[in-house]
């Protein structure tokens, strides 16, 4: 019996009088059965500019976190959209079978970037998913960019799911892919002990991009790109 199905026979000695046998429709496992996956919806409604570490043992600060950017053309606050998405990808992963952990569902929040980082590492995710609009001087910068750390003990299984996800989500959102950054310039991959990725989904300062970015359609496929490339990363 394929160890996916689940099926059920009842015969004749659980149905007194009667020699029919009835089985179960088979119930097929969810492709990320027993996964876990963290969400981290980036920045908050009101930026924290306390300073802290950069990575572990770094004499280099950041800010905790900021407010992030606005949308060029629907003057829509970036940590707004980025929490849209992430509550679509949470409803849409678990509907495979993932266990999802956010590190928020509000925008009023105060959680820093390395607070962020540490939660995923003690719900001991399998993979972190930073989500982030982008913003660029030119305006007509566009598409999926996935950022990962360079040096950390979890880069190149990063880098090895980001590889997987890029083509799959950039393919399904119809969006030119930007790429994989490698870089140790962010507190949420440096402290993460977890593999992680930064997800920036698109340009909020490209008018035609953050318009798309802010609408139920596009959100949908930024998600089913996102969730049919971690199946691939997971999926026996």
């Amino acid at each position: 019996m394929n160890d996916n199905l689940v099926s059920e026979v009842l015969t004749a000695d659980t149905l007194p009088g009667t020699s029919e046998v009835i089985t179960a429709e088979p119930v097929t496992e969810r492709p990320l059965s027993g996964i876990k996956i963290g969400i981290d919806p980036g920045h908050q409604q009101n930026a924290n500019y306390d300073m802290e570490a950069v990575a572990p043992g770094s004499s280099e600060t950041k800010y905790k976190v900021n407010s992030g950017t606005d949308g060029t053309a629907t003057s829509i606050p970036e940590y707004v959209t980025n929490l849209e998405i992430s509550l679509l990808l949470r409803d849409k992963l678990e509907a495979q079978g993932a266990t999802v952990y956010m590190t928020r569902e509000t925008h009023d929040v105060d959680i820093s970037n390395q607070e962020r980082a540490i939660m995923m590492n003690e719900y001991g995710v399998d993979l972190a998913l930073r989500i982030h609009c982008d913003s660029a001087d030119d305006p007509n910068a566009h598409g999926l960019a996935l950022y990962v750390s360079e040096s950390n003990s979890i880069a190149d299984q990063s880098y090895h799911y980001a590889e997987i996800i890029l083509p799959i989500a950039s393919g399904i959102m119809s969006a030119k892919a930007n790429g994989i950054i490698q870089n140790d310039n962010y507190t949420g991959q440096n402290w993460s002990e977890v593999p992680c990725m930064m997800v920036e989904c698109g340009f909020m300062s490209n008018p035609e991009e953050d318009i798309l970015l802010n609408t139920p359609e596009y959100q949908e496929k930024i998600c089913d790109g996102l969730t049919e490339g971690i199946i691939a990363c997971f999926a026996p």
